[in-house]
């Protein structure tokens, strides 16, 4: 009997790739070189192979990341289902869509009613059998002290941002999962992965937002069906630009050149995340610094939220004296008290 052990060769090997998927690769893939193996991962995670011709459902198409998206995919060749409350503002969206060859059609729909979304996806379905591509990008912001805002403001906020996504995934999901290949994309904010000050309805909703759609993507996920949450930084856009602080009705600190994308380029990265099928995708250096911050030290990030650390030497100090001395103060008016002259005592 030979001492020499048998020869098991493996027919499969995984390999992990980028955002912490793995792959199984076929091992004559290895035996052919590197461009085997690239195109052997491709094959598994490209979800979207060809955007020409697909059908896409968006809304919020008719400003910012949304006419971003919606022009993006025009220019790769998609059919288009607009959705937006600003009915002359999504017909010019149309209009320059409709320059790349592609149909375009068009609905007004407010989103904060249940019954108006149900009756728009209808007519999408109606419209189209099949739909390839899902984007919900409709946003509300709100933005101030909780107990300043009102009520109306924070049910339209997690109405918009999270409640219709819900609602219109759960309606769309029988048409989306019977197409050949199909993706949904929602676009939430980097504020859904790390707290800020002054943001805490509009953190609920995108929270929500990201946790369901990675719930989606756990249940659904197939290679010829993708879901991403989409994770963009500041974006210069006119949701960001008119919002205004619900306690002192002013703007709020307009965000540094360097911390904002452009609708352009958070479009440019939805569709690769579309063709790539990518599950999370933050978008912008400062996002994703602050992001890799949040996982590494949360404490630290609670702490720079809490102290306000960049304003502390600028806030007034009076507050944290002893009320008995201020009161003191006010009273003696010791500023002035050297001031006076032996001659104002005189009868």
């Amino acid at each position: 009997m030979s001492g020499k052990r048998p020869i098991v060769r493996a027919e499969r090997t995984v390999v992990s790739v980028c955002n912490s998927r793995f792959a199984c690769i076929p091992a004559k893939a290895y035996r052919r070189g590197e461009g085997a193996i690239a195109q052997a991962i491709k094959s598994q995670f490209a979800s979207m192979r060809i955007i020409r011709g697909r059908k896409a459902v968006i809304t919020g198409a008719a400003s910012g990341i949304g006419k971003a998206l919606a022009l993006a995919l025009a220019g790769a060749g998609a059919d288009l289902f607009l959705i937006d409350r600003d009915a002359e503002g999504i017909k010019r969206v149309a209009r320059e869509a409709e320059s790349h060859g592609v149909e375009v059609v068009i609905a007004v729909c407010d989103l904060t009613i249940p019954e108006d979304i149900t009756a728009t996806i209808s007519r999408v379905l109606a419209t189209w059998d099949r739909v390839h591509i899902l984007v919900n990008c409709a946003g509300a912001l709100s933005y101030g002290a909780f107990h300043h805002t009102a009520d109306e403001r924070w049910r339209q906020t997690i109405a918009v941002n999270l409640l219709a996504p819900i609602q219109i995934i759960h309606q769309m999901l029988n048409a989306l999962l019977g197409a050949d290949e199909a993706h949904i994309l929602n676009v939430c904010s980097f504020v859904g992965l790390v707290p800020v000050k002054k943001m805490p309805v509009y953190q609920a909703s995108k929270f929500g937002l990201v946790g369901f759609t990675l719930g989606l993507r756990t249940d659904y996920y197939r290679e010829n069906f993708g879901v991403t949450a989409l994770c963009p930084g500041f974006v210069r856009t006119p949701m960001l630009e008119n919002v205004a602080d619900s306690e002192t009705h002013k703007a709020p600190p307009v965000a540094p050149a360097f911390m904002c994308s452009t609708p352009e380029a958070v479009a440019a990265a939805a569709l690769t995340a579309i063709r790539r099928n990518r599950g999370l995708v933050v978008i912008g250096p400062f996002a994703k610094i602050t992001w890799w911050l949040m996982r590494v030290s949360p404490t630290l990030v609670d702490w720079c939220n809490r102290e306000a650390w960049r304003r502390r030497g600028k806030t007034a100090r009076s507050d944290r004296l002893n009320p008995r001395l201020v009161d003191w103060l006010s009273r003696e008016r010791w500023r002035s008290r050297g001031k006076i002259t032996g001659s104002d005592h005189n009868p």
